[in-house]
């Protein structure tokens, strides 16, 4: 039995799909309100944040993948990441199922320099210091041997489905509306994206191959980095729409704070909007090496592809 923790998610769907697909017929997927991919999927209610329904959720798995996501709200995360991570680490010892974490960059400097699975945690805000604070966490039981472990980092997606991420909302669901894209500070610096179905492909063979526990794997994206100005300008070729956008200052940001919440929450994650991003996956294609990381233009397709048969 492979189980998925917060399976509701676009992660957590591509997931299964890959694990069905390539792995195992034996899958259980895990949130508040499960929805089966597949007819034999088991699904099975709960809420992580209850320790005794997290082991009753892990029981009988063999591999366990973290997948959950919280809204943005930093008073939320710090409340409640914490205790997830507790829970989950507790229920996989007891369980002695396998964990892999799906871990987002947070955690990370927000400078130009590469960033590598060896990069120090120098978080910037609370959400950026509540990552540090889990992924640590699951660090120290792996490292004192408690728990057979990996994690799985990512940066920014963009992707089909219910893909969540700043450029799947400002960029690419306006483009194909016909609508003027939206861009943060910048618009000339290049960006790391990684093309979710691939996150969820990668995590699942990651979990699948015994010699990859015990690390950090950055997951695979395409190494031809991209600034939005040039991102926009390929996808509005082919979505078959104008590249039009405009770039939102600093300034503007912080006044839009002041009326919407969302806004206010961005604001430690902006100084990754005004520099290069570097993510560097070299450790996961040097390993493995047959995986087929997802061109921008194949990707972008794939996602008008998707929008078209819903609108249909």
């Amino acid at each position: 039995m492979q189980t998925i923790m917060g399976a509701n998610g676009q992660i957590g769907r591509e997931l299964a799909i890959a694990l069905k697909r390539d792995y195992t017929q034996s899958i259980r997927l895990v949130s508040r309100h499960p929805q089966k991919i597949h007819d034999t999927d088991e699904v099975f209610p709960a809420d992580l944040l209850d320790s005794e329904q997290t082991k009753a959720a892990v029981a009988g798995s063999s591999i366990v993948y973290l997948t959950a996501g919280l809204p943005m709200n930093p008073t939320l995360w710090a409340s409640s990441w914490p205790v997830i991570m507790r829970n989950v680490i507790q229920a996989c010892i007891t369980h002695k199922a396998s964990l892999v974490f799906f871990d987002n960059t947070y955690m990370y400097p927000q400078t130009a320099s590469p960033l590598v699975e060896s990069t120090p945690f120098r978080p910037i805000g609370v959400m950026g210091r509540v990552r540090a604070e889990i992924a640590s966490m699951l660090l120290a039981a792996m490292q004192q041997e408690q728990i057979n472990a990996v994690i799985c980092r990512a940066p920014e997606f963009y992707g089909p489905g219910k893909t969540q991420s700043i450029t799947n909302s400002a960029v690419i669901d306006n483009l194909l509306k016909g609508k003027r894209a939206t861009v943060l500070l910048r618009d000339d610096v290049k960006r790391s994206l990684i093309y979710t179905p691939d996150a969820s492909r990668a995590m699942a063979l990651i979990g699948n191959t015994p010699d990859a526990y015990g690390q950090t794997w950055h997951l695979p994206c395409d190494d031809h980095r991209l600034t939005y100005s040039e991102f926009i300008a390929l996808a509005a070729d082919v979505f078959g729409t104008s590249p039009h956008y405009r770039v939102v200052t600093s300034f503007q940001l912080r006044l839009a704070s002041w009326f919407d919440k969302r806004y206010r929450y961005m604001r430690e994650l902006l100084p990754r909007y005004q520099t290069d991003n570097v993510f560097v996956s070299d450790k996961f294609k040097a390993r493995f090496p047959d995986f087929r990381v997802t061109e921008w233009r194949l990707g972008l397709a794939n996602i008008m592809s998707e929008r078209q048969k819903e609108r249909a």
